[in-house]
């Protein structure tokens, strides 16, 4: 099999493709012939050595596949050699092989290819969980998503539009008129505007029930200050951490002093709630996360969600697609393709 190895921390040119013997599946496990690999922030992070859950490096990071069984283990009954499914891997995702557990197997829909099945579990679980599983989104609520056309940012746009949620997005101005097109109710210039100044201004001063933030850092007073009575700051990223393509330690010096601190008695005050989600933490509980997913795939069978995919990358030009996600220049997913 060939895998995308990270040699060392550093930009994206220390992505280096290698050979390796094909994994056999133990009980319990499937083999899967890789069709498409989907790639995550956190991979930029775990690349540039500043993800504490990545596995040491020298390593082979990847949270998610979408290809076609070709082996199961021993005991295995729930699926068999030729079904078409989408995975979820911790970790050696990059790779055109590999091996998981039945409980992380999921049947692809019909008509939906390996690269949107790629593109599709770590961030609609993510946005799921955020949402409905901690957020408790009802019809009405507004919403405030950042980084609104990134990955998990349409994943809960889509979220929002099933359940009849108001959102206010923020993205580059040039994404905008695409944004609304998806169903972004008000677009906001994170370049040009103070998003805090126009929350306030278009919600009459009310705010927000639900901010969904993976900037971290200092975005967190500015957004827990907009919430609405009862609102909800949810938290599932610090990507003011990583402002280039290469570890930076004043950066996270920077980041790490403006973090504030949310005391209960605080929060109890301001009868609002800070919370935070990381789908990748919830390994040993694979019941909650096949029960997220199940939903998800009836939506999308429902046509009420469509992952988008930006573009399709070689697992040659695997440095070239972690430089695009770092370019801020897409919209949805990046996926690599053997």
């Amino acid at each position: 099999m060939r895998q995308i190895w990270i040699t060392r921390a550093g930009p994206p040119a220390v992505l280096q493709l290698r050979e390796a013997p094909d994994p056999e599946p133990a009980a319990g496990q499937v083999r899967i012939r890789v069709a498409a690999s989907g790639i995550n922030f956190a991979d930029l992070m775990a690349r540039m050595g500043v993800y504490p859950d990545a596995p040491k490096i020298p390593c082979v990071v990847g949270y998610e596949v979408g290809g076609t069984i070709d082996a199961v283990g021993a005991g295995v009954t729930e699926f068999h050699a030729g079904q078409e499914v989408i995975a979820l891997v911790r970790f050696g995702g990059y790779a055109d092989v590999v091996v998981v557990p039945v409980s992380n197997a999921f049947v692809r829909p019909t008509g939906m290819s390996a690269v949107v099945g790629a593109a599709l579990l770590v961030n609609y679980l993510t946005a799921y969980q955020l949402l409905v599983v901690m957020g408790s989104l009802a019809r009405g609520d507004r919403v405030l998503i950042h980084s609104a056309a990134g990955g998990v940012g349409l994943a809960a746009l889509e979220i929002c539009k099933i359940y009849g949620a108001e959102t206010f997005g923020t993205a580059s101005a040039t994404k905008h008129a695409w944004l609304r097109d998806r169903g972004l109710d008000h677009p906001i210039d994170y370049r040009n505007e103070d998003f805090v100044e126009v929350v306030q201004r278009q919600t009459a001063g009310q705010g927000v029930e639900l901010v969904l933030d993976s900037q971290g850092g200092p975005a967190w007073r500015k957004n827990y200050h907009i919430l609405a009575p009862t609102g909800r700051l949810m938290a599932f990223g610090v990507s003011t951490l990583t402002p280039g393509t290469q570890r930076s330690l004043s950066a996270f010096a920077r980041v790490s002093l403006a973090i504030p601190r949310f005391t209960p008695l605080q929060l109890m005050s301001a009868n609002k709630g800070v919370l935070g989600v990381n789908v990748g933490h919830l390994w040993d509980r694979p019941e909650k996360i096949r029960k997220w997913a199940d939903q998800l795939l009836r939506w999308y069978a429902e046509g009420q969600i469509a992952p988008h995919v930006d573009r399709t990358f070689a697992f040659t030009e695997a440095a070239a697609a972690h430089a695009y996600l770092h370019s801020r220049a897409a919209v949805g997913k990046v996926v690599l393709v053997p």
